[in-house]
């Protein structure tokens, strides 16, 4: 029953923060049934960023943003650590220079006004139980990218909750071998401080958003992208590590 009552609160916080950018709803759909990617790319970041920022101005949340000069032009895979619910919103506030959709479960496209949003902003939606699902979903997310849009992912699969974590997922980043784009890690910490320390929505969390120098996919051997996730995760996990032993 508390599990219960924590996640419809957590749903309503999610409708009341939402509500407002149904307007970039009929915006991004006109321009995707015309065809005209970069003008729906340009109002899919209006609605992250209004959202994203708005999240962090409301709840008081002191971001600290590092590398934002390492994302390169045109379209990339931002590969990050998952640590809470906070992270779509974070990387909406962070992320302001290119549009950005996420990868996603499939559980997450049916919540009531979020689902709609997230599909909105051209995110894709992984069924890890249906292998052949999946594999679909990898290709449209790779048609995606060659388009011009930019994706986030979170290889670790699901929400740590907390400080540590976890393994990524192998093949997590097919989609950016098999799209030619550049990974650009990114490492968060400090966003579970916002709903999971308390389970339900606290203010006064700080956050630390790092971007780490791109990776190059284009030119990489059958060996080198076949550890890139590998690769991936120690350089997020050494900078979060480096994070949480300044906090001591």
């Amino acid at each position: 029953m508390k599990k219960l009552y924590k996640t419809i609160c957590f749903a309503f916080w999610m409708y009341f923060n939402l509500r407002h950018l149904r307007p970039f709803h009929y915006k991004i759909k006109g321009f995707r049934e015309a065809g005209d990617f970069e003008k729906e790319r340009e109002q899919i970041l209006s609605s992250t960023t209004t959202w994203g920022r708005g999240i962090v101005k409301k709840y008081k949340i002191k971001l600290n943003l590092t590398g934002l000069e390492n994302v390169p032009d045109g379209p990339v895979l931002f590969v990050s650590n998952h640590q809470g619910y906070a992270d779509i919103p974070i990387f909406g506030a962070a992320i302001t220079m290119k549009q950005i959709g996420f990868v996603s479960k499939t559980t997450l496209g049916k919540i009531p006004i979020f689902g709609e949003w997230i599909r909105d902003i051209r995110s894709i939606f992984l069924d890890r139980e249906d292998a052949r699902a999946s594999l679909r979903t990898i290709e449209e997310g790779v048609e995606l990218l060659k388009q011009g849009f930019s994706l986030v992912i979170f290889p670790e699969g699901t929400r740590s909750r907390g400080p540590q974590m976890g393994e990524f997922k192998k093949g997590s980043l097919r989609l950016a071998t098999k799209s030619g784009v550049p990974v650009v890690p990114v490492t968060i910490n400090g966003t579970y401080h916002m709903y999971e320390d308390w389970g339900y929505v606290h203010p006064g969390a700080e956050i630390e958003f790092y971007v780490h120098p791109a990776i190059e996919t284009k030119e990489l051997s059958k060996a080198e992208a076949n550890n890139l996730a590998e690769k991936v995760e120690e350089i997020i996990k050494v900078k979060l590590l480096e994070m949480q032993a300044k906090e001591k």
